[in-house]
Parts: structure tokens; C-alpha cells; sequence
């Protein structure tokens, strides 16, 4: 079955007895039992909850996995599985990564012991050279954010798997419905559905999902202990969006292409990440791999004042953090999104002072360009 369809059954099957096409909102932190010693299968709603679980289920059988979580957020479902390491356990990251993750990563965990080091998972040679003794894990952007490099997930699976590691793989810009890691050998992935998942900028949410039943396991007791999970309204939000994920990012990567070459063409721009593009240096190995290039772009403008006045001139395309959503969004990832990486590595990896992300959303294609052709004119003069 296609994965277009499968989002769009979603919850489908869930009320045999009424027939209805929407799961409820089980708006109830507690289950009533039939008898001492029985339960209906739900207990308590940090536990599990159906709405929740229907959630959960559906994005399992999109990735392929054994089983899915849902969390308050992206930055909650990533710490529920770090939980599954220890103090002196060493983790490879990659370098790029959302700002979000790396703040986690180093001013949470780093104090209780864990490890990490950065690299470039676009090369995989860096990732072995990256081992040691204590690695546990390899955590990879499958398209990283902001510089849209691209992970070959099967070739990093091969490095994991010969050394033992767990390959966890935040695939938040391209859903399932453009990569499924799980299927290349990835061991979990891990999502912000509050982005194109949802795709509404009207809930945060966060999912996981493992390939097999033990890591599950362990992964629930520490999002059962933890309880950092997603509420049945903001549930019903997820599935929601997620039934029109195909059609959506359809539109948002056709838009994406347009705008890439528009940009790349421009007098003002000098350089546009977009892997749809043929002088990308990963668009062939997506063409193999992925069923899609994503609908993010990054570009370097030629001086850093014409930064601030795109982000105020444009009037269709929002300033705004996140992505994802059907409405464009441009942000400034030096100061906004990316703010919390050292500025030595920022300016080693090409986050600077012109680089701008813009997320491209479902509006016509012509209508974007045209704003953003507004936004680099000059001002005129009153």
C-alpha cells in the first residue's frame, strides 16, 4: 500500500462499532476498571491513551517500525531515548544539527556523563574514525538542519552494526513519506511532528519509532517513567495533519524547486542549499534513497544587511521559527534557531551572518517568488 494511503487511514479502523472516520479526543486522565485485577487494556493516561495510541500505532505502520511514541515535543521525544544510555557512554552526532538538539545534548546530558562528538555523517569515513572503545550510538539529521546535507543511512547502518551501535535518526524534514530510515537500517527514528507531520503550526508534538520489540520495551518504560508524553487533544491534532502529509509535501517540494532555482539565478544570492538542485553534492545519492529533496532551503545572501531587510520586507513568507507548516516561514538561523552552537563550529560549518532558512509551504509558487523579488528590491524612498 502507499504510503500516501496509509496516512490517510490513520485511525480508521479504530471504532468498528460505530463506524466513525475520526477517532475521539479521549479527553480522560483515568480509566475505570471492570473488576480487581482487570483492566480494559488503558489504566491511566500517561500509560497509554487512545487517542495517544492511535497516534503511536500510525506512525509505526508509516516507518515501518514495531512500534511509536508520542511526545510533548521533538526535544522530548529525542531525551526519552537518550535515556536508554549511561554515564561514559559516547554518542556521534552530526555536526549540523538543530540548535535545540545540540543545547541537549551538551548543557543537559553532558553534565550526567554522556559523550559526544560531532562529525560530518554526510562523510561516513568521519564517522568511523569517530569511534571508540565506549560508543554506544550514532544519532544523524537524515537532512540536516540548516545546511540540508544528506545521511547514507545504509552505509552508516553498516558502520553501526559492525561495531554495535545503535543508529538513531531524526528524520523530521522528510517524514516517512520521503525516507524511511527503519527500512535502511536505521534502529529508531525519532521526529519534531510538530513540522510537516502535523503541518498545521497549530501543535507541538514529538514522535519515535523502534524496529524492534526489545528496544520498544525499553523505550516505553522510560516514556511511561518519564511521562513527558503528548496529550490526547494535541494527538488528535497530529493524526489530523498527518492524513494529508503526501498531498502537502507534494506542493511544498514542487514550490521548493521552483524557489531554489529562482534563488540560485538571483544577482543578491550566492549560494542555495537545496538537494533538489543537480549541482547538490548528495542529489544523486537522494535520488537513490529518498523518494523526495524535502521542501527546506537555505541561502547565503552577498551582505549581511540585506539579511534584516528580507525578514521585514516579506509579506506572504512569515519571520518565524519552526517549519514544516503550509504557510512559508524564513528565519535567521545565526541568532534564532542555532543560536546555541559555539560560534567557532558555526563558523566552521557555514552558519554565518547571510545564511538564511526558508520553509516552503503550499501557496502558489509564483506568489512566494514574487515576495520574495519584493524583499531584495531596495527601499524606495518617501
Amino acid at each position: 500500500m502507499n504510503i500516501a494511503t496509509k496516512a490517510v487511514q490513520i485511525g480508521l479502523e479504530w471504532d468498528s462499532r460505530t463506524g466513525a472516520v475520526t477517532v475521539p479526543v479521549y479527553q480522560t486522565a483515568t480509566f475505570r476498571h471492570p473488576g480487581l485485577g482487570q483492566s480494559t487494556g488503558y489504566d491511566y493516561s500517561r500509560s497509554g491513551n487512545p487517542t495517544r495510541q492511535t497516534l503511536e500505532n500510525g506512525i509505526a505502520k508509516l516507518d515501518n517500525g514495531c512500534r511509536g511514541f508520542a511526545y510533548s515535543s521533538g526535544m522530548a521525544a529525542i531525551a526519552s531515548v537518550l535515556l536508554l544510555f549511561r554515564s561514559g557512554d559516547h554518542l556521534i552526532v552530526t555536526e549540523d544539527l538543530y540548535g535545540g538538539t545540540c543545547r541537549l545534548f551538551d548543557q543537559i546530558f553532558t553534565p550526567y556523563g554522556l559523550e559526544f562528538t560531532y562529525v560530518d555523517t554526510s562523510n561516513t569515513a568521519s564517522v568511523q574514525e569517530a569511534i571508540r572503545q565506549n560508543t554506544k550510538a550514532l544519532f544523524v539529521e537524515t537532512l540536516t538542519n540548516p545546511l540540508l546535507k544528506f545521511a547514507d543511512i545504509p552505509a552508516l547502518s553498516a558502520i553501526c552494526h559492525a561495531h554495535q551501535l545503535l543508529l538513531i535518526a531524526d528524520n523530521t524534514f522528510l517524514t516517512p513519506y520521503l525516507l524511511r530510515p527503519l527500512d535502511l537500517g536505521a534502529d529508531i527514528t525519532v521526529y519534531s511532528a510538530t513540522k510537516y507531520l502535523a503541518g498545521h503550526n497549530d501543535t507541538v508534538s514529538g514522535l519515535a519509532v523502534a524496529r524492534e520489540t526489545d528496544l520498544a520495551e525499553k523505550i516505553y518504560f522510560h516514556q511511561n517513567a518519564a511521562g513527558a508524553v503528548l496529550g490526547p487533544q494535541d494527538s488528535w491534532l497530529t493524526i489530523r495533519g498527518m492524513k494529508t502529509l503526501g498531498i502537502r509535501l507534494d506542493r511544498q517540494q514542487e514550490n521548493a524547486l521552483k524557489l531554489a532555482r529562482w534563488l540560485s539565478g538571483h544577482p543578491r544570492v550566492r549560494k542555495v542549499h537545496y538537494p533538489g538542485l543537480a549541482d547538490h553534492p548528495n542529489h544523486e545519492l537522494m535520488k537513490q534513497q529518498a523518494g523526495g529533496f524535502g521542501a527546506m532551503i537555505a541561502f547565503e545572501v552577498d551582505n549581511p544587511s540585506l539579511v534584516e531587510q528580507i525578514l521585514l520586507k516579506t509579506e506572504l513568507i512569515s519571520f518565524a521559527e519552526s517549519l514544516g507548516g503550509v504557510e512559508s516561514l524564513i528565519t535567521f538561523p545565526e541568532v534564532q534557531t542555532h543560536a546555541d552552537i559555539p560560534v567557532e563550529l558555526r563558523q566552521r560549518l557555514g552558519i554565518n551572518n547571510v545564511l538564511l532558512r526558508l520553509s516552503v509551504g503550499i501557496e502558489d509558487a509564483g506568489d512566494l517568488i514574487a515576495d520574495l523579488a519584493q524583499a531584495f528590491a531596495p527601499y524606495e524612498d518617501t
